[in-house]
């Protein structure tokens, strides 16, 4: 049960983060804030383990990086539909 509500704060983290370096208005809520950090810390930290290895814990660059670019896509899709 800790391991989720870890994995849910780290996501609302990541997804905060990279709401704050995306330029313009995200129209999303938390629930989405905290899918798109943990699908970025899922994919951006295995990215970032397979492309550098070890890194000593610095896993979470790669985090916000994945995150940012989903939100970007998402803004992008979001942008096209309406």
């Amino acid at each position: 049960m800790i391991d989720l509500i870890v994995f849910i704060i780290v996501g609302l983290i990541i997804g905060a983060l990279a709401r704050l370096v995306v330029p313009g208005r995200q129209t999303m809520g938390l629930l989405a804030t905290i899918l798109v950090g943990v699908a970025g810390a899922v994919l951006g930290g295995y990215l970032w383990r397979a492309i550098f290895g070890d890194s000593g814990g610095v896993e979470w660059i790669g985090s916000i990086l994945v995150a940012v670019l989903i939100l970007l896509l998402l803004q992008r899709l979001a942008g096209r539909s309406t």
